[in-house]
Protein backbone atom coordinates (compact mmCIF):
# COMPACT_ATOMS: atom_id res chain seq x y z
CA UNK A 1 0.00 0.00 0.00
CA UNK A 2 1.28 3.51 -0.76
CA UNK A 3 1.45 5.91 1.37
CA UNK A 4 -1.36 8.02 -0.32
CA UNK A 5 -3.27 4.89 -0.34
CA UNK A 6 -3.10 4.13 3.37
CA UNK A 7 -3.98 7.84 4.10
CA UNK A 8 -7.33 7.46 2.58
CA UNK A 9 -7.86 4.47 4.77
CA UNK A 10 -10.66 4.83 7.54
CA UNK A 11 -11.73 2.48 10.08
CA UNK A 12 -15.88 2.44 10.77
CA UNK A 13 -17.23 2.24 13.80
CA UNK A 14 -20.75 -0.52 13.70
CA UNK A 15 -22.30 -2.09 16.41
CA UNK A 16 -21.28 0.80 18.79
CA UNK A 17 -17.99 -1.38 19.46
CA UNK A 18 -16.68 -2.97 16.48
CA UNK A 19 -13.96 -1.69 13.64
CA UNK A 20 -14.45 -2.38 9.84
CA UNK A 21 -11.85 -1.11 7.87
CA UNK A 22 -12.56 0.93 4.14
CA UNK A 23 -10.48 2.79 1.50
CA UNK A 24 -11.31 5.36 -0.39
CA UNK A 25 -10.23 5.04 -4.14
CA UNK A 26 -10.27 7.87 -7.15
CA UNK A 27 -11.66 11.50 -6.79
CA UNK A 28 -14.17 11.25 -9.92
CA UNK A 29 -17.71 12.32 -9.46
CA UNK A 30 -19.18 8.77 -10.09
CA UNK A 31 -19.45 7.11 -6.57
CA UNK A 32 -18.93 3.01 -5.90
CA UNK A 33 -19.17 1.07 -2.27
CA UNK A 34 -17.87 -2.52 -3.16
CA UNK A 35 -19.45 -5.35 -1.72
CA UNK A 36 -16.98 -8.39 -1.19
CA UNK A 37 -17.95 -11.98 -1.29
CA UNK A 38 -17.59 -14.75 0.53
CA UNK A 39 -18.99 -14.19 3.63
CA UNK A 40 -15.51 -13.14 4.82
CA UNK A 41 -13.22 -12.37 2.18
CA UNK A 42 -11.46 -9.14 1.55
CA UNK A 43 -11.93 -6.47 -0.62
CA UNK A 44 -8.23 -7.70 -2.14
CA UNK A 45 -9.75 -9.44 -5.43
CA UNK A 46 -11.28 -6.04 -6.35
CA UNK A 47 -7.93 -4.81 -6.94
CA UNK A 48 -8.20 -4.75 -10.76
CA UNK A 49 -10.67 -2.08 -10.25
CA UNK A 50 -7.95 0.12 -10.15
CA UNK A 51 -6.84 -0.77 -13.72
CA UNK A 52 -10.36 -0.21 -15.48
CA UNK A 53 -11.72 2.62 -13.57
CA UNK A 54 -10.01 6.08 -14.18
CA UNK A 55 -9.35 7.82 -10.59
CA UNK A 56 -10.86 11.18 -12.11
CA UNK A 57 -13.67 9.43 -13.26
CA UNK A 58 -14.68 7.59 -10.38
CA UNK A 59 -14.38 7.07 -7.00
CA UNK A 60 -14.92 3.68 -5.07
CA UNK A 61 -14.51 2.58 -1.58
CA UNK A 62 -13.06 -0.55 -0.70
CA UNK A 63 -14.95 -2.01 2.54
CA UNK A 64 -13.90 -5.10 4.18
CA UNK A 65 -17.09 -6.61 6.23
CA UNK A 66 -16.72 -7.22 9.89
CA UNK A 67 -15.12 -10.03 10.59
CA UNK A 68 -12.56 -10.08 7.81
CA UNK A 69 -9.04 -10.55 8.00
CA UNK A 70 -8.54 -6.15 7.70
CA UNK A 71 -11.46 -5.56 9.99
CA UNK A 72 -12.35 -6.64 13.42
CA UNK A 73 -12.57 -10.50 13.93
CA UNK A 74 -15.29 -10.57 17.05
CA UNK A 75 -15.37 -14.42 18.15
CA UNK A 76 -19.14 -14.17 18.29
CA UNK A 77 -20.98 -16.50 15.91
CA UNK A 78 -24.41 -15.02 16.22
CA UNK A 79 -22.96 -11.96 14.43
CA UNK A 80 -22.51 -13.31 11.07
CA UNK A 81 -26.02 -13.28 9.82
CA UNK A 82 -27.50 -11.66 6.36
CA UNK A 83 -29.73 -9.41 8.72
CA UNK A 84 -26.91 -7.93 10.87
CA UNK A 85 -24.87 -7.42 7.91
CA UNK A 86 -27.17 -5.35 5.78
CA UNK A 87 -27.52 -3.26 8.93
CA UNK A 88 -23.60 -2.72 8.78
CA UNK A 89 -24.03 -1.66 5.10
CA UNK A 90 -25.93 1.34 6.22
CA UNK A 91 -23.80 1.68 9.36
CA UNK A 92 -20.56 2.23 6.48
CA UNK A 93 -22.72 4.29 4.25
CA UNK A 94 -23.56 6.69 7.26
CA UNK A 95 -20.10 7.12 8.19
CA UNK A 96 -18.93 8.04 4.46
CA UNK A 97 -21.30 10.19 4.35
CA UNK A 98 -22.74 8.70 0.90
CA UNK A 99 -26.24 9.31 -0.49
CA UNK A 100 -27.16 9.09 -4.44
CA UNK A 101 -24.22 6.69 -5.35
CA UNK A 102 -23.95 2.96 -6.65
CA UNK A 103 -24.00 -0.20 -4.74
CA UNK A 104 -21.80 -2.95 -5.82
CA UNK A 105 -21.67 -6.41 -5.19
CA UNK A 106 -20.26 -9.35 -6.06
CA UNK A 107 -21.35 -13.07 -5.28
CA UNK A 108 -22.33 -13.30 -1.45
CA UNK A 109 -21.55 -8.92 -1.65
CA UNK A 110 -24.72 -9.24 -4.76
CA UNK A 111 -26.86 -11.26 -2.12
CA UNK A 112 -26.06 -8.47 0.26
CA UNK A 113 -26.67 -5.86 -2.59
CA UNK A 114 -29.79 -7.17 -3.17
CA UNK A 115 -30.59 -7.09 0.44
CA UNK A 116 -29.74 -3.38 1.15
CA UNK A 117 -31.23 -1.69 -1.58
CA UNK A 118 -34.54 -3.57 -0.98
CA UNK A 119 -34.87 -1.97 1.95
CA UNK A 120 -32.86 1.36 1.64
CA UNK A 121 -32.59 2.01 -2.83
CA UNK A 122 -33.85 5.50 -1.68
CA UNK A 123 -30.00 6.34 -1.13
CA UNK A 124 -29.01 4.40 -4.14
CA UNK A 125 -28.54 5.96 -8.23
CA UNK A 126 -28.52 2.54 -8.83
CA UNK A 127 -27.19 -1.55 -8.03
CA UNK A 128 -25.01 -3.42 -9.81
CA UNK A 129 -25.33 -7.52 -8.79
CA UNK A 130 -22.88 -9.01 -9.89
CA UNK A 131 -22.13 -13.49 -10.01
CA UNK A 132 -24.64 -13.77 -7.90
CA UNK A 133 -28.40 -15.31 -8.37
CA UNK A 134 -31.70 -14.60 -6.55
CA UNK A 135 -32.18 -17.51 -4.13
CA UNK A 136 -29.38 -20.26 -2.56
CA UNK A 137 -31.68 -22.98 -3.37
CA UNK A 138 -31.13 -21.91 -7.33
CA UNK A 139 -27.33 -21.35 -6.44
CA UNK A 140 -27.36 -24.98 -5.26
CA UNK A 141 -29.44 -26.89 -7.83
CA UNK A 142 -26.74 -25.42 -10.36
CA UNK A 143 -24.19 -26.06 -8.55
CA UNK A 144 -25.51 -29.96 -8.80
CA UNK A 145 -25.46 -29.53 -12.30
CA UNK A 146 -21.89 -28.10 -12.62
CA UNK A 147 -20.83 -31.39 -10.67
CA UNK A 148 -22.90 -33.97 -13.05
CA UNK A 149 -21.75 -32.24 -15.57
CA UNK A 150 -17.63 -33.70 -14.44
CA UNK A 151 -18.53 -37.32 -15.18
CA UNK A 152 -20.53 -39.51 -12.78
CA UNK A 153 -17.79 -41.35 -11.01
CA UNK A 154 -16.28 -37.72 -9.87
CA UNK A 155 -19.40 -36.58 -8.94
CA UNK A 156 -19.51 -39.76 -6.64
CA UNK A 157 -16.99 -39.65 -5.36
CA UNK A 158 -17.03 -35.55 -4.50
CA UNK A 159 -20.81 -37.03 -2.97
CA UNK A 160 -19.75 -39.30 -0.67
CA UNK A 161 -16.28 -37.57 0.87
CA UNK A 162 -19.24 -34.70 1.76
CA UNK A 163 -21.19 -37.47 2.89
CA UNK A 164 -18.31 -38.56 5.34
CA UNK A 165 -17.55 -34.99 6.03
CA UNK A 166 -14.04 -35.70 4.73
CA UNK A 167 -13.59 -32.54 3.03
CA UNK A 168 -10.14 -32.45 3.74
CA UNK A 169 -9.22 -35.82 2.04
CA UNK A 170 -7.26 -35.17 -1.09
CA UNK A 171 -9.17 -36.51 -3.33
CA UNK A 172 -11.94 -34.39 -2.88
CA UNK A 173 -9.59 -31.19 -2.97
CA UNK A 174 -8.13 -32.38 -5.86
CA UNK A 175 -11.77 -32.05 -7.56
CA UNK A 176 -12.39 -29.12 -5.99
CA UNK A 177 -9.94 -27.58 -7.24
CA UNK A 178 -10.99 -28.67 -10.66
CA UNK A 179 -14.12 -27.62 -10.44
CA UNK A 180 -12.43 -23.99 -9.03
CA UNK A 181 -10.23 -23.53 -12.30
CA UNK A 182 -13.64 -24.05 -14.19
CA UNK A 183 -16.11 -21.81 -12.40
CA UNK A 184 -14.60 -19.83 -9.94
CA UNK A 185 -11.35 -18.22 -11.72
CA UNK A 186 -10.41 -19.29 -15.39
CA UNK A 187 -6.94 -17.88 -15.13
CA UNK A 188 -4.62 -20.27 -13.84
CA UNK A 189 -2.54 -19.97 -11.70
CA UNK A 190 -5.19 -17.81 -10.05
CA UNK A 191 -3.85 -14.22 -10.33
CA UNK A 192 -1.86 -12.65 -7.11
CA UNK A 193 -4.43 -10.43 -5.41
CA UNK A 194 -7.46 -13.78 -5.54
CA UNK A 195 -4.86 -16.15 -4.00
CA UNK A 196 -3.87 -13.54 -1.31
CA UNK A 197 -8.22 -12.83 -0.51
CA UNK A 198 -8.47 -16.72 -0.54
CA UNK A 199 -5.03 -16.81 2.03
CA UNK A 200 -7.15 -14.23 4.01
CA UNK A 201 -10.17 -15.47 4.10
CA UNK A 202 -12.33 -15.39 7.45
CA UNK A 203 -13.46 -19.44 7.94
CA UNK A 204 -15.69 -18.29 10.68
CA UNK A 205 -17.77 -16.04 8.97
CA UNK A 206 -17.74 -18.20 5.94
CA UNK A 207 -18.33 -21.35 7.44
CA UNK A 208 -21.15 -20.40 9.88
CA UNK A 209 -23.12 -18.63 6.63
CA UNK A 210 -21.97 -20.53 3.50
CA UNK A 211 -20.70 -23.93 4.47
CA UNK A 212 -17.32 -25.92 4.11
CA UNK A 213 -16.84 -24.86 0.66
CA UNK A 214 -18.00 -23.16 -2.89
CA UNK A 215 -20.38 -26.61 -3.62
CA UNK A 216 -21.20 -27.16 -0.32
CA UNK A 217 -23.98 -24.79 1.13
CA UNK A 218 -25.35 -25.47 4.68
CA UNK A 219 -24.69 -22.68 6.62
CA UNK A 220 -27.39 -20.38 8.29
CA UNK A 221 -27.93 -18.05 4.57
CA UNK A 222 -29.00 -21.79 3.07
CA UNK A 223 -33.20 -20.48 2.67
CA UNK A 224 -32.14 -17.14 1.22
CA UNK A 225 -34.86 -16.47 -1.46
CA UNK A 226 -35.70 -12.77 -2.91
CA UNK A 227 -37.07 -14.17 -6.20
CA UNK A 228 -41.04 -12.81 -4.79
CA UNK A 229 -39.25 -9.40 -4.50
CA UNK A 230 -37.04 -8.29 -7.13
CA UNK A 231 -39.90 -6.54 -8.84
CA UNK A 232 -39.77 -4.08 -5.49
CA UNK A 233 -36.27 -3.11 -6.81
CA UNK A 234 -37.26 0.02 -9.26
CA UNK A 235 -33.78 1.57 -9.15
CA UNK A 236 -31.17 0.89 -12.64
CA UNK A 237 -29.62 -2.22 -12.22
CA UNK A 238 -27.08 -4.06 -14.04
CA UNK A 239 -26.74 -7.70 -13.07
CA UNK A 240 -23.59 -9.58 -14.32
CA UNK A 241 -22.59 -13.04 -14.94
CA UNK A 242 -19.84 -15.27 -16.14
CA UNK A 243 -21.18 -17.99 -18.85
CA UNK A 244 -18.86 -20.54 -16.82
CA UNK A 245 -20.56 -18.81 -13.07
CA UNK A 246 -21.40 -21.10 -10.46
CA UNK A 247 -24.49 -19.50 -11.12
CA UNK A 248 -26.79 -20.08 -13.80
CA UNK A 249 -26.75 -17.51 -16.53
CA UNK A 250 -30.63 -18.40 -17.07
CA UNK A 251 -30.83 -17.15 -13.71
CA UNK A 252 -29.81 -13.89 -14.36
CA UNK A 253 -32.13 -13.61 -17.47
CA UNK A 254 -34.60 -14.38 -15.53
CA UNK A 255 -33.57 -12.08 -12.71
CA UNK A 256 -33.32 -9.35 -15.39
CA UNK A 257 -37.20 -10.11 -16.85
CA UNK A 258 -38.31 -9.36 -12.90
CA UNK A 259 -36.59 -6.02 -11.96
CA UNK A 260 -38.19 -3.47 -14.16
CA UNK A 261 -34.99 -1.39 -14.71
CA UNK A 262 -32.37 -3.93 -15.25
CA UNK A 263 -30.19 -4.86 -17.97
CA UNK A 264 -28.52 -8.27 -18.44
CA UNK A 265 -24.30 -8.69 -18.91
CA UNK A 266 -22.49 -12.02 -19.61
CA UNK A 267 -19.46 -12.52 -20.18
CA UNK A 268 -18.83 -15.38 -22.28
CA UNK A 269 -15.43 -16.18 -20.92
CA UNK A 270 -15.61 -15.23 -17.68
CA UNK A 271 -16.60 -17.44 -14.69
CA UNK A 272 -17.43 -16.56 -11.09
CA UNK A 273 -14.84 -14.02 -10.80
CA UNK A 274 -15.30 -12.24 -14.17
CA UNK A 275 -13.93 -9.44 -13.45
CA UNK A 276 -10.41 -11.42 -13.70
CA UNK A 277 -11.10 -13.84 -16.73
CA UNK A 278 -13.26 -11.74 -18.75
CA UNK A 279 -12.61 -8.50 -18.05
CA UNK A 280 -12.69 -6.75 -20.63
CA UNK A 281 -16.31 -7.23 -21.00
CA UNK A 282 -16.73 -7.41 -17.45
CA UNK A 283 -15.66 -3.55 -17.18
CA UNK A 284 -17.25 -2.48 -20.41
CA UNK A 285 -20.67 -3.12 -19.03
CA UNK A 286 -20.14 -1.54 -15.78
CA UNK A 287 -18.72 1.56 -17.32
CA UNK A 288 -21.88 1.69 -20.13
CA UNK A 289 -23.82 1.65 -17.27
CA UNK A 290 -22.58 3.73 -15.23
CA UNK A 291 -21.66 5.96 -17.90
CA UNK A 292 -25.61 5.67 -19.72
CA UNK A 293 -27.37 6.30 -15.67
CA UNK A 294 -25.25 9.71 -14.87
CA UNK A 295 -25.95 11.19 -18.88
CA UNK A 296 -29.85 10.17 -17.96
CA UNK A 297 -29.27 7.50 -21.41
CA UNK A 298 -30.23 4.40 -19.17
CA UNK A 299 -32.66 1.73 -21.06
CA UNK A 300 -33.08 -1.56 -19.64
Amino acid sequence: MTQNAAADVRHVTVDGQYRVWTRKVGHGPVTLLLLHGGPGCTHEYFECFEQWLSPDEYTFYYYDQLGSFYSDQPDDPSLWTVERFRGEVEQVRLALGLDDFYLFGNSWGGMLGIEYALEHQEHLKGLIVSNMTASIASYVGYLGELRDRMGPQKAETMKRHEAAGDYDHPEYQALLTELYNVHICRVVPWPEPVQRMFAHLATPVYNTMQGDNEFVVTGNFKDWNRWADLHRLTLPTLLSVGRHDTMNPADIEKMGELIPGSRVSICENGSHLSMWDDPDVYFSALKTFLNDVETGRFRP
